[in-house]
């Protein structure tokens, strides 16, 4: 591993990872809390990551609309 970060490649490679993945695992890891998973079982951990998800993205939402309602209307036959 050493070796490939030193490879221009591998440095091009790397330095990608920081600006699309790692930033989002750090804030539900800091910001969230979440360290865990409660529940065992492939399905349990998927659902429960999937709630991790959504609560990340409902805060950046948030975030981005500066706490104002946002207009977004959901239709329930998601038309």
């Amino acid at each position: 591993m050493a070796y490939k970060l030193q490879t221009e490649i591998g440095k091009a490679i790397y330095r990608l990872r920081k600006c699309t993945v790692e930033p989002v695992l750090g804030i539900i890891k800091e910001t969230l809390g979440f360290r865990q998973f409660s529940l065992r079982g492939l399905q349990a951990a998927a659902g429960e990551w999937g709630l991790v998800c959504l609560a990340c993205n409902l805060k950046r939402l948030h975030t981005l609309t500066n706490g104002q309602s946002c207009s977004l209307m959901i239709s329930p036959t998601g038309c």
